[in-house]
Order: structure tokens, then sequence, then C-alpha cells
């Protein structure tokens, strides 16, 4: 039991194939090389939230059916994954599994192994999106959802039957936007879906990378809320979420837009975008923009929050450091002296 101190380790042990996907921001694929030099903290965990890694690994052996782990581990304060956690993780999986992970586990033993304090459950958008990705990944088909879906984006029936229309079958299409004309469809309907399904379908598109036709079209559609006598909230919270795997310049673009507007910078479209467009934020200019829009909130544990949660991405570390130490206006000046005062336990 001892010989095992990482994840694949175990997994290249038993002759498994696996996958592993990050699914604390976006539902997104993890190389297996970076992964394992992770595991050996050559590196940070690249998409940390709240200090902790949120991973989906799902492995199988030949002929059958994967297994997936929804695993939530603890990271330290370098986003280094925590090696105990880790340990104990393996020691529950080889007392329910055994090491060759090809046991079929009791009832009573997979239950102790769901119980264990690593598990977590995903949401329901974020299970549903990561299915369809990763039964598109292994050549399996879609679920019993996607054809209907597929009917109803295409605009053969009426916009307003969507009652029917599953959430699962949405992120089939988005999982599959290359296949079948499926991208054509989502860009035709943006502009003519009822709400409910609209914020379903841009949530399933947060996880997507985009083609740049669809970008645009999903850009048209923020730009005119931007602008109207009474923009939704909401609604514009929902779009930039899903830009957030556009090209760089489009997505600095959008971000600049919203915050050039200070009544656009309600608390929840700056959550979503630390949440989802953080790339958005590779810019010393946007960031400085978007930690000012923060602190205007007034909602200091907030700006705690999401600062220390941006600050803790390896990709942004830098220029949040740089920020917050950089000239300032006299508002975002007082937030971080808060901060600091915070982090100091004062």
């Amino acid at each position: 039991m001892d010989k095992f101190h990482t994840l694949t380790q175990l997994l290249d042990n038993a002759g498994c194939q696996y996958n592993i996907f990050d699914l604390g921001r976006r539902v997104n694929e993890i190389d297996v090389s970076q992964f394992k030099a992770v595991e050996d903290n050559r590196q940070p965990y690249p998409w940390p939230l709240q200090q902790h890694a949120h991973l989906a690994i799902s492995f199988w052996q030949p002929n059958h059916s994967p297994w997936i782990w929804f695993l939530r581990l603890p990271l330290d304060e370098r986003g280094l994954l925590k090696q105990a956690a880790v340990g104990d993780f393996i020691k529950y999986v080889i007392e329910a599994m055994g090491a060759t992970l090809n046991a079929e586990p009791t009832e009573e033993e997979q239950e102790k192994l769901a119980a264990n304090p690593y598990t977590f459950k995903p949401t329901d958008d974020k299970m549903a999106i990561f299915h369809a990705q990763l039964r598109q990944q292994l050549d399996l088909p879609a679920s019993q959802y996607y054809e209907h879906a597929q009917h109803y984006l295409s605009g053969q029936l009426d916009w307003e039957q969507w009652q029917g229309v599953g959430l699962q079958g949405l992120a089939d299409i988005c999982a599959r936007m290359k296949q079948e004309n499926n991208a054509t469809y989502i860009r035709k309907s943006i502009t003519n879906l009822p709400m409910t399904p609209l914020y379903a379908l841009l949530g399933c598109l947060e996880h997507c990378p985009l083609p740049d036709t669809l970008s645009a079209r999903i850009n048209e559609h923020l730009d005119a809320e931007i602008n109207s006598d009474n923009p939704d909230i909401f609604l514009v919270s929902a779009l930039i979420r899903a830009l957030s795997d556009s090209n760089t310049s489009l997505l600095h673009q959008a971000l600049k837009n919203i915050l050039d507007k200070p009544e656009l910078c309600h608390r929840e479209v700056l959550i979503a975008i630390a949440g989802r467009c953080w790339a958005g934020l590779s810019s010393t200019d946007i960031a400085a923009k978007f930690l000012l829009r923060l602190a205007q909130t007034e909602d200091q544990a907030l700006f705690n929050q999401l600062f220390a949660d941006l600050v803790m991405l390896p990709a942004l570390r830098g220029i949040m450091l740089q920020v917050l130490h950089g000239q300032a206006e006299p508002e975002l000046i007082a937030a971080i002296q808060k901060l600091q005062q915070h982090a100091r336990g004062q």
C-alpha cells in the first residue's frame, strides 16, 4: 500500500487507461504529463478554486466501462497538492477496490469510498458537459437527448417548444461542435432562443473552446445588452462567461466594454469574470480595472475572496501582485489596505 504515492502511479500500475479533467473553474481536460508534474509537486495546480483542485478522473480496464472519481483535493499556499490528502484517498481506494482496480467493490465498500472526505458532487451543468466531453472523447455515442436538442437548435421546431429539450442534449451538441453543423445551429439559434434554453446553452458553452464565428455572434448579443437602456445583469454575466474560451483579443475587448461601465459591474458579473474569464485578466490594465470595480462594490469580503482566488492562479499571480503594489485609485488602495490587514489578522 505504501508504494503508491500518486494517483497516476496507482492507475498506471493497474494497467488502466484514464483521463483527467478540472471541474473547478471550467470543465477542462488536464494533460496527463502536466498532472504528473503537479502530483510530484514540480509545479502548482494550474486552475485552483478556493485553494482546492477539483478533479474528475475517469479510468477503465480494457473492455470495461469507466469508473469516475470526483475529487476535491486541498492545496497549500503555493498551490501545490497536499501529499497527505492524496495518500489518504489512495488508502481508501485500495481498501475498496484493491491495487489492481479490477475488483468489484461491495455495496458497503462503495459507500465507504463515496463517503471519504475528498469526493464531491459536481453541479448538474458541469456534470452534463463533463459527461458530454468524455463520451465524445472516448468515441461513445451521445446521450438519448442529443437528437431532439439538435432538431430544436436547428430551428425545425417552434422556439417556444423548449420544455422537452434536455440539458444533457445541449451539452452533447456543445461537446460535438465540430460535427454535423452543430456550431452553425448554435450560432443561428442564439438570437432566437427564449431565456430559459438560452441560459442553459450559454452555461454549456462556457466550458467549450468556441469558433470565431460563434464568439462573434455571442459578443454581438453582449454588446447589444451592454448598450441597451436597461441591461439585464444576469444575461451580461451569462454571455461573458460563455466567451471565456474565445480568442484573447475578443475576450479582452469584451471585458473592457463591461468594466468601462460601473453600472454593469454588479457582484454577479464580477464573480463570473473571476470564475470563468480569468484568462482575460492577463492584461495588467484590465486586471487593475477589474479590481477597482470589485473595490467599488464596497463588499470587502468579496474583494478578499476573489483576490485570494485569483492570486493563486499561476498564470495571474505576477499580474495580481503587480497591481497590489502599483499605483492605484483611492478606492482600490483602501480595499488593498483592508485586504492586507485581514491577511495579518488585524
